[in-house]
């Protein structure tokens, strides 16, 4: 027999299921017992596992059924361990087997937890949760809009950049209200719109069948619907961050960055002061990071970021480090792991965006990654970097400075330098240095 260190005397482990839960306190038959899943069960297994004197429990993250349960338990007092799908996919899958490995894997500490948000970050990420998959449900009533418009042949998507923006919400609802005149219909437009009065006369003549007529004013009222559940989302989120943090004010000597506010999908309260008042610096400084970004950002990690010992740690729980296997003294595979991080989908896409701006110290850091391996490529790295920015302005107190800029390209063109040098030398060539060559 090998005897092994017990690191957490007092642990349980618990698997989760969507009808009943195996709570194990030991490894021998009697010391696991199911439990329900109602708010009556949930005190039973609290009371059971005091009774047995347990402080911490090890539970598996399956889909959402552990949340009201590691809520009952850390109410309790319990210290909860959530473990992630990777290191329980080994086990055999038995509902007795799976608790009793994972009390005992938490015994000798084996296991190690999944990042967990504070109480209100956790409520606040509901609500950015669900007002993200509402502005999705929106895109999909759009285009349902722009497919009845088309076979009608209405063509608003060919002489409009946006079918609901200010112009196209107007001649959309002066068809349901049944104007059929192409001129009227055109005079509805924004003088800002590119396109000739005539030419978008000349889009707007089609044949207005019933049927589709029928679709597309379902679609606009589902879809006005929906953006006024989205401005209630808007003001239930700014309710809680005042309650939280009080009134929010500025001092008049912070300037902070200029973002783009208007649009649709813009949030309508003052994110960018309320970043401020939580983490001390302006993480709209940041070339690419929208105030969607910024939003998103909150309402995932929060104040929780410092539950993440270093930039390295919080990059890896983002899946946007490379997951290098190594075996034998030889690097086997590098790939960046797959996930579906909310937060690391929306700096993938301000990297992407940082990758079509001309000037900046991360676009230029865009461009040379993206020569060299490609533009995917090229997203991950600039997302990554601008999650460890992020990190370090956070728990440094470090404001963004776009002075790197300069200093990143002189070290970039001191390394060109030298590669052609050395490249010259390779070759036989003699090299002599002028003073005063700019290279």
């Amino acid at each position: 027999k090998m005897e092994m260190k017990i690191k957490n005397l007092h642990a349980a482990g618990i698997d989760v299921g969507s009808k009943s839960h195996f709570v194990a306190v030991g490894q021998g038959d009697d010391e696991i017992k199911e439990f329900g899943v109602s708010h009556s069960s949930h005190q039973e297994i609290i009371c059971y596992l005091r009774y047995f004197g347990i402080e911490t429990v090890a539970m598996e993250s399956t889909g959402n059924y552990w949340q009201c349960l590691s809520l009952a338990l850390t109410q309790a007092g319990f210290k909860v361990l959530l473990v992630p799908g990777t290191q329980t996919k080994a086990f055999r899958k038995t509902d007795v087997k799976d608790a009793r490995q994972l009390q005992l894997l938490h015994s000798l500490g084996g296991l190690s937890s999944c990042y967990i948000p504070d109480e209100f970050t956790s409520k606040v990420r509901e609500l950015a949760r669900h007002r993200k998959s509402m502005i999705q449900e929106c895109s999909k009533h759009i285009n349902k809009m722009q497919k009845c418009l088309r076979l009608m042949n209405i063509r608003l998507d060919v002489v409009l950049s946006d079918v609901v923006g200010v112009s196209g919400l107007k001649i959309i609802q002066a068809i349901l209200q049944g104007e059929r005149d192409p001129h009227k219909l055109a005079a509805l437009a924004n003088r800002r719109v590119r396109k000739t009065k005539e030419q978008i006369a000349d889009a707007l003549v089609g044949n207005f069948s019933q049927e589709h007529l029928y679709e597309l004013k379902d679609c606009f009222e589902i879809y006005e619907f929906i953006q006024t559940k989205i401005q209630d989302v808007d003001n239930e989120l700014s309710r809680y961050y005042t309650e939280y943090q009080g009134e929010i004010q500025t001092n008049e000597e912070v300037q902070l960055a200029k973002k783009q506010l208007k649009g649709k999908n813009q949030p309508k309260f003052s994110v960018q002061q309320i970043a401020y008042k939580m983490y001390g610096v302006d993480i709209s400084a940041i070339n690419g990071v929208s105030v969607n970004t910024i939003l998103t950002f909150m309402s995932e990690v929060g104040t929780s970021i410092y539950k993440f010992p270093d930039a390295k740690s919080f990059t890896s729980w983002l899946c946007l480090c490379p997951n290098n296997k190594i075996s034998g003294g030889k690097k086997l595979s590098g790939r960046t792991p797959k996930g579906k991080n909310t937060l690391a989908l929306a700096l993938r896409d301000a990297a992407n965006v940082i990758g079509n701006q001309k000037q900046g110290y991360l676009s230029s850091f865009f461009k040379k990654i993206g020569l060299k391996k490609g533009r995917f490529t090229a997203i991950t790295a600039t997302a990554r970097k601008l999650a460890v920015i992020i990190y370090n302005m956070i728990t440094k107190k470090e404001e963004y400075s776009e002075q790197k800029n300069e200093m990143y390209r002189n070290n970039l063109r001191e390394k060109q330098l030298a590669k052609a040098i050395k490249m010259l030398k390779n070759n036989n060539f003699q090299v002599v240095d002028f003073e005063g060559v700019v290279v």
